[in-house]
């Protein structure tokens, strides 16, 4: 696969990680992404793809792309047999200055680019994208569409500080000091989270502490997983492996075998590292 990517310039880079273009044949025809701390924004240029999100039983189909607040539980995307896409990986906070509807409408549940941006913006988008002449100048188009959508989003700087706080502690850090420092309630704190990322404090903080602790983990290697699970902070290794099987549906040994097999199957690929074949 043709991965391209790239930090977009300020005020973006403060909520959006990278601008990214994929083209090619997925791995697998599905891949499981356990929940990150972070949000996605896919502009689909390809065949549709499929998502089921959170608990839904059923796989939905995303023809224009998708937005996907950060999620509370794994989800699954269906690939066709060639996609390409340009999109962005955003920080927790970073799509809330983007959404005409608050983020926890969406928590846990991917919705088309048409029901954020409306339809005939983004088949013009869609369009202009896919006659840019190469991955760079179609970067550049989902920069100038992204600036030119920011708006101005109340309680933003509040939420995107505390969750940096967050991230820097591993998600160790009581989220009664978090409101105290910021010198708001807790209930009001959990509000504004709920409003532009979608997700408590408390959430935003298990999902920092359980990805710090997956991307500890070497696969090549032996692991020790009660050295591991006292080193993140959880009470003991049946209280990580709970977090782990809400989190993944899989237990920790079996979260190692799938990651063993992806690197055995596509050795260096641009995916390895956080999806897991749902095969």
């Amino acid at each position: 696969m043709e991965y391209v990517s790239r930090v977009p310039r300020p005020p973006l880079d403060g909520l959006i990680d990278d601008l990214y273009y994929l083209e090619g044949a997925p791995p697998y025809a599905r891949l499981l992404l356990p929940p990150m701390p972070a949000a996605l924004l896919i502009v689909n240029l390809g065949a549709p793809f499929r998502i089921r999100g959170g608990t839904d039983t059923a796989m939905a189909e995303y023809a224009d792309g998708c937005v996907v607040t950060t999620p509370t539980r794994a989800f699954e995307f269906g690939y066709p047999p060639r996609t390409r896409s340009v999109g962005a990986h955003v920080k927790p906070w970073g799509l809330a200055p983007f959404l005409p509807m608050p983020a926890a409408e969406l928590c846990d549940r991917p919705v088309t680019m048409e029901q954020v941006w409306g339809r005939r913006a983004v088949a013009e988008l869609r369009d202009r994208l896919a006659t840019a002449d190469g991955p760079h100048a179609m970067l550049t188009l989902l920069e100038e569409e992204l600036m030119r959508r920011l708006c101005e989003t109340a309680g933003l700087g509040l939420v995107s500080h505390t969750s940096s706080v967050i991230a820097a502690t591993g998600g160790a850090v009581g989220i009664g000091d978090l409101s105290v420092a910021a010198g708001v309630s807790s209930t009001h704190l959990a509000q504004r989270f709920k409003e532009l990322i979608g997700v408590t404090p408390k959430r935003l903080a298990r999902t920092h502490r359980f990805a710090a602790t997956v991307f500890a983990i070497d696969p090549a290697g032996p692991i020790d997983w009660g050295g591991l699970a006292g080193g993140a902070g959880y009470f003991d290794q049946a209280h990580f492996g709970h977090e782990f099987r809400e989190f993944t549906g899989l237990t920790p040994t079996r979260y190692v075998e799938v990651r063993r097999r992806f690197m055995r199957e596509h050795p260096g690929h641009a995916f390895d590292g956080w999806p897991l074949p749902a095969d």
